[in-house]
């Protein structure tokens, strides 16, 4: 028998036997003729592949392969019924349910533009998005359904109520998907403010295949793995890394509809047998926070994280709790995932902070602003090959004399004060380690004399206090140096995140700069 990719777990072999014609051969499509539905969901349905979805309250939901296929069926025989045709949008604004997935996959085997949405949004944030998709349907919660109305436009609303199942009832369970690899599948918009649009990253069906990249080396899924990623599908990370790529290997998936709740997913860890977890920093730093991780038994055998670097107090929980360092899986939504720490394999080491290698059959570089490559530990912009061309990702970096890469922080995220350069994650990462400390992001401030100064918003575990400052401001300076210190700490009860759980310093700035702009002038 020929081997395939998913044979193979370590990083030599993947170096020598990865290819796009291996890719492709995970697959039942070819360049002809590929539909994701057909592949996620269709050829499984004769397996114990499943979804379930966890609630911080609620019971356990699971469905079956063939559930989701028969209700996906309907959706799309309902789609060509309302006059959707191949290539119109429809947007689905659900929580994982079985609703939502089969509501996500029918409109992709029916040919149209799935466009998930994040439930949280407001009136404001869907009304831009449904503006830029201009959707033919938005399927939507009950609950989000007076929002939707208000907005005015010409779009018909379903919602996804009991009602809806006994109108998709009516129509047949059997559709025969007929896209190409190039026939548009979905819309993805990034996670931002209400306030500025994020782009819309436009997906085409061979999407599937590349994100197999990600899934075979960034999270290390192989057929048999039990995986859970609590990110929501309305991001990248849930949607095409917590969703899509294992449902294409026929993995089974828990994923977390609602409110968020540490306590719960390690419950889950303990009582699904999770072996492979994927989450944000955010999740894991949470965990940490709950204080009862302990309790709990696990078998992971594969843990990653994205969406920010770890600090080292969370790395600390992560190797107590669960015995291993978790992976690093680095990428934007716009050049995918590009260095990862290859999950599961024996022959390369996991470094602290470390970003790892690059993916089989790419490119990685770190730049100077003079557009050479930086020498190990010299600090310039992680860039990478695409189309013969070096690609951008606006987040600083360097590498070791391994060939290991690190995060340096976004372009946006150093402070310049009084001629010194400071990260912010460096900061923020110590501050992390007093036991006083919670959650911590660091931004730099206008000041008169120096340009800038580093200020500290700190969510705290006891009173916040003008001795607890300058206890804090100690705390950062004996450890890194005497100029690299909060010289400005305001306590907060919470801080501002992104709808994909990443800490949203550009709220702070903004804050700032309101409060500057505000100023009378000479005050």
């Amino acid at each position: 028998m020929t081997s395939k990719l998913t044979d193979y777990v370590g990083y030599a072999d993947a170096q020598a036997h990865f290819s796009r014609a291996g890719l492709w051969a995970l697959f039942d499509g070819n360049e002809a003729s590929l539909n994701i539905t057909t592949e996620c969901i269709d050829r499984h349905v004769d397996t114990d592949t499943t979804i379930t979805v966890l609630r911080k309250s609620d019971p356990d939901a699971s469905f079956t392969m063939c559930e989701v296929a028969n209700w996906s069926n309907r959706v799309a025989n309902f789609l060509l019924s309302e006059g959707v045709t191949k290539g119109d949008r429809v947007a689905i604004m659900l929580e994982p349910s079985l609703e939502f997935y089969f509501s996500l996959f029918g409109v992709m085997k029916a040919g149209a533009v799935a466009v998930p949405l994040y439930t949280l949004f407001g009136p404001d944030g869907l009304a831009l998005r449904i503006d830029d998709c201009k959707p033919r349907i938005l399927i939507i919660a009950p609950e989000k359904a007076e929002i939707a109305k208000r907005l005015g436009r010409d779009i018909r609303l379903v919602c996804a109520d009991e009602s809806f199942k006994t109108t998709l009832s009516r129509h047949g369970s059997e559709f025969q998907a007929q896209t190409s690899p190039n026939d548009m599948a979905m819309y993805q918009y990034t996670s931002g403010t209400t306030r500025e649009l994020p782009e819309a990253v436009k997906h085409r069906h061979r999407a599937v295949v590349t994100v197999m990249v990600a899934a075979l080396y960034g999270t290390g899924i192989r057929p048999g793995d039990r995986y859970l990623c609590p990110s929501s599908p309305a991001w990248g990370h849930g949607l095409w890394h917590g969703t899509i790529a294992p449902l294409a290997l026929g993995v089974s998936i828990w994923a977390w509809a609602g409110h968020y709740d540490a306590k719960r997913l390690l419950e889950a860890l303990e009582h699904h047998r999770i072996n492979n977890l994927s989450a944000a920093t955010t999740h894991y730093r949470l965990m940490k926070n709950s204080g009862v991780a302990a309790r709990h038994q696990y078998v992971i055998d594969k843990l990653t994280y994205t969406g920010e670097p770890t600090d080292t107090s969370t790395e600390d929980f992560i190797i107590a709790t669960f015995g291993q360092r978790a992976c690093s899986m680095y990428g934007t939504t716009e050049v995918g995932v590009i260095l990862v720490n290859y999950p599961g394999a024996p022959d390369i080491k996991v470094k602290p902070r470390s970003l790892g290698k690059a993916v089989p059959g790419l490119r990685v570089e770190v730049h100077t602003p003079e557009g050479r490559v930086a020498a190990p530990h010299e600090v310039g912009e992680i860039v990478v090959e695409k189309a013969g061309e070096w690609v951008r990702t606006k987040d600083r970096g360097w590498t070791d004399e391994e060939g290991y890469f690190y995060h340096g922080g976004r372009a946006d995220d150093v402070i310049i004060s009084a001629g010194w350069t400071m990260g912010v994650k460096e900061i923020e990462d110590t501050l992390l380690k007093h036991d006083a400390v919670a959650e911590v992001a660091v931004i730099g401030v206008p000041d008169a004399l120096r340009g800038q100064v580093v200020k500290a918003y700190v969510v705290c575990r006891r009173d916040g206090t003008d001795r607890l400052i300058e206890e804090l401001q100690d705390f950062t300076r004996s450890r890194l140096s005497l100029h690299e210190y909060p010289r400005q700490i305001e306590f907060v009860s919470a801080l501002p995140k992104t709808p994909s759980g990443k800490v949203n310093r550009q709220a702070l700035r903004n804050q700032v700069a309101a409060r500057v702009a505000a100023k009378p002038p000479g005050a």
